[in-house]
């Protein structure tokens, strides 16, 4: 009996496989899906098209159709918004997208797989599972883990960005819930589907709060420069001290020294009585380099220094930083992170644990990487982080666009690109511990 059972399972299972023209159109839904979900600042909601074609693939009937069709799907969806691989790493970076791609194909593998030898109904409840498995372990775990492009990541620039308070991991796994529905094995999951889907896309555009003027006795001012010289970092400290006497706090952006913050500069800092958070690198005991982010205080000493905890894959960025801790600044508790650790929950939420109440990112996106890198995808962070958190975060980039976010997500002061010696300033409203999704 229990055999004749699976047989039926299995019979109805590859009944529902996917034809060759199928399959195309649902990997064409998926790529315009993606490449306008991620493409443009409105578009999140293609991401409830994307989702549920790249999950109908999983009906292919054979491994090896699968996961060839997940790896050239991949590179497919994650090639044009990683074209400035290209520009980084050179001919690597083509390498880098097939490596980026192969999530997909594992995924599109086992998808395949659960359809075949469970049944519909298991791969159905599977599905967003078996998903944010993978996400989450390309994203955070491995050594080139890369947490960008992530359909969590979408409602960056939309009203319904303070959805987000689920966290952006958790978000995800709600799409791919709903997008598993929609290509179930029968109506009824197939109308639970759409109908979820629907009450999603219109969260993600419902009117935004109200925007306010943050009232805060913390006021930030940060200044955009790639690979500054000593002259123009001292001239760019004294316009920040005649425009924003208001600002408590000077950012500059990660590497703007090659070495650790040089007398002159602190002499100015004390001279203003600020505090000044500036990248550059030091060398530990054993002559190793760590990039660093340091704090100089009003008495022009180093009060302060974080190191970077994942440094840049495949180029001279230091040895990671063994631990990481907030700093106890007069106003509240700052968590300081360099660059791409904005990217890794598993780093920002560190920091949110042990109290933070913002987080101040000094960044360098060198100039020829380009916009859209700088726009489209590591722009969407500050937004995100703020709005996972409930705390402000201010990001200073060597090439704009530099970014100050409130507590909400809502972007209140931007630089544009390439924007060297552009100022961004601010209130940086420090009034509570931030709460981990």
């Amino acid at each position: 009996m229990a055999d004749r059972t699976n047989s039926i399972q299995l019979n109805k299972t590859f009944k529902q496989s996917a034809t060759l023209t199928t399959a195309i159109i649902a990997a064409i839904l998926t790529v315009g899906g993606y490449g306008l979900a991620f493409g443009s600042h409105q578009g999140a909601a293609a991401i409830l098209i994307a989702l549920p074609s790249l999950f109908y693939l999983g009906r292919l009937p054979t491994s090896r159709r699968s996961f060839y069709c997940g790896l050239i799907l991949g590179v497919a969806m994650y090639g044009p918004h990683l074209f400035f691989f290209t520009q980084v790493f050179g001919n690597l970076g083509m390498l880098l997208w097939i490596i980026a791609a192969m999530p997909i194909a594992i995924f599109i593998l086992l998808l395949s797989h659960t359809h075949r030898r469970l049944g519909p109904y298991w791969a159905m409840a599977l599905t967003p599972m078996c998903w944010m498995g993978i996400e989450f372990f390309r994203s955070e775990l491995y050594y080139l883990k890369f947490a960008w492009i992530l359909p969590g990541q979408v409602l960056a620039f939309v009203p319904g960005m303070r959805w987000l308070s689920v966290g952006s991991y958790g978000l995800g796994f709600i799409c791919a819930c709903a997008a598993a529905m929609v290509v179930g094995p029968d109506r009824k999951w197939k109308l639970c589907g759409a109908v979820l889907s629907i009450v999603l896309a219109g969260l993600m555009y419902l009117p935004k709060a109200a925007q306010t003027s943050p009232i805060s006795k913390l006021h930030v001012a940060g200044v955009q420069f790639e690979d500054p010289s000593r002259y123009e970092v001292l001239q760019a400290l004294e316009k920040l001290a005649a425009d924003h006497p208001e600002a408590q706090i000077w950012v500059m952006s990660e590497l703007t020294f090659r070495g650790t913050v040089p007398e002159s500069v602190c002499d100015v800092v004390k001279k203003h009585g600020k505090y000044l958070i500036a990248g550059g690198f030091e060398v530990l005991a054993d002559k190793q380099l760590q990039n660093t982010a340091f704090v100089v205080g009003p008495d022009g000493t180093v009060v302060f220094k974080q190191g970077k905890s994942v440094p840049v894959q495949f180029m001279s960025d230091g040895i990671p930083a063994p631990s990481r801790k907030v700093w106890n600044s007069p106003w509240g508790k700052i968590g300081i992170g360099i660059c791409y650790d904005i990217s890794y929950a598993n780093v920002m939420d560190d920091f949110v644990r042990q109290g933070a109440e913002g987080l101040i990112l000094p960044t360098m996106d060198q100039q020829h990487w380009g916009l859209y890198e700088r726009r489209m995808l590591h722009g969407r962070m500050a937004p995100i982080r703020s709005a996972e958190y409930g705390i402000p975060v201010f990001g200073v980039w060597s090439s704009g666009e530099s970014q100050l976010t409130d507590s909400r997500g809502q972007i209140i002061a931007s630089g544009s690109y390439p924007g060297q010696g552009e100022v961004i300033a601010g209130p940086f409203d420090l009034k509570k511990n931030g709460s981990v999704p």
